[in-house]
């Protein structure tokens, strides 16, 4: 049994929010944890000065500013639900200000090497090469997430411009395709149904022998950390989700709008998207650093 009223809250996620099992899962987490370290005083009547305590304890603990920050959202989350159902009057974390994160930069791949990618994966003979250029095809031109990549269904074979993406807590998103990734899939089509052994038609675009009947997140990162050996690439900097950064850093060089960019990448706050504007900020710098006569001693 979950102390408080926890078990209302993971309910009203599902049925009203619609949120996403992960997403559930990582709030039950974080306030089962801070409801077992705030015994034997109860969660749903603590006040600001006990929460403010509480992120102090954990913080003198050793614990990073990032999963307190990440706590604290979780439970303004929990309280604004309690205040929404009549249960408290107030929300004591209001007030209380998020731990500094020191954000880190995503990593990201140059046009040069995505494009060295690219050529190492078309040259990879038969179906398994059709296959793996248009994953890749697919992640640097769209920017999908690797979750959202391994379960697009088998219609998405028949795009003609753009795909329908449903993303995080089942929010739908268009997200238009190249010449070059149209073409890619075209390539692949005839070979789909040959990665399925069930009968009929396969209903996912990248079917496959496991017990998810398409190609899981596993697979696809291996593939890519082969594929990078023979780009000559370093492995640890390739993965989907550094192509997905790609396809947002690229964007915003070339000249997109902030806005765009998080439409197409699915992100809910534009706070989550400016993090690429950073990372061209630091790339400015080290070109000024690097290239001005001035720095050149």
């Amino acid at each position: 049994m979950l102390p408080g009223h926890l078990e209302q809250f993971f309910e009203m996620l599902l049925a009203e929010r619609g949120a996403a099992k992960n997403t559930i899962e990582a709030y039950r987490r974080d306030l089962v944890a801070v409801a077992e370290y705030l015994l034997p005083q109860a969660l749903d009547t603590i006040t600001s000065v006990g929460l403010t305590d509480y992120l102090s304890s954990i913080a003198e603990e050793g614990m990073s500013p990032r999963t307190s920050s990440r706590r604290l959202s979780a439970l303004r989350q929990y309280f604004g639900f309690l205040v929404q159902e009549g249960i408290r009057t107030d929300n004591p974390t209001i007030k209380i200000d998020r731990p500094k994160l020191g954000r880190p930069l995503p990593k990201y791949l140059t046009e040069f090497e995505v494009e060295a990618l690219l050529t190492a994966a078309r040259l990879q003979r038969g179906r398994h090469g059709r296959r793996l250029t248009l994953i890749v095809e697919l992640l640097y031109a769209t920017g999908l997430r690797i979750s959202e990549l391994v379960t697009l269904p088998a219609s998405a074979a028949k795009a003609q411009d753009a795909l329908i993406i449903y993303g995080k807590g089942g929010k739908e998103r268009l997200v238009p395709l190249g010449r070059q990734a149209i073409s890619a899939m075209q390539s692949y089509e005839k070979d789909r149904n040959s990665f399925y052994m069930g009968q009929g038609d396969s209903p996912w675009l990248f079917p496959s022998r496991g017990k998810g009947g398409h190609i899981s997140r596993r697979r696809v990162g291996q593939m890519l950390d082969e594929l990078a050996v023979e780009a000559g690439i370093e492995v640890q900097k390739v993965s989907p989700h550094v192509l997905r950064h790609a396809f947002a850093t690229h964007l915003l060089h070339n000249g997109a709008d902030l806005r765009t960019v998080q439409e197409l990448l699915g992100h809910e706050d534009l706070s989550t998207t400016e993090i690429y504007t950073h990372i061209l900020d630091e790339r400015m710098k080290s070109l000024v650093l690097q290239k001005h006569p001035l720095a050149i001693e």
